[in-house]
């Protein structure tokens, strides 16, 4: 199990996010599950994302190749 670790937030924000936990009718069972969860996706929008797999990469290449549009 990961190592867990405190972070103060407004008490603001912890009843904004209990409200919409309470409002997602067991996809979150509490605060800190909501947190977790929406950290790891904005962390996610970070990582650049690959359009092709190699493999696709090249075989749009061997396409444009016989198209003539790439030598």
């Amino acid at each position: 199990m990961p190592e867990k670790v405190a972070v103060e937030i407004s008490k603001e924000l912890v009843d904004e996010i209990q409200r919409r936990v309470d409002e997602s009718v067991g996809e979150f069972s509490n605060v800190e599950e909501f947190i977790e969860f929406v950290l790891a996706e904005v962390l996610k929008e970070d990582e650049p994302e690959q359009a092709y797999t190699p493999e696709e990469e090249e075989e749009i290449k061997k396409r444009l190749r016989a198209l003539g549009y790439i030598e």
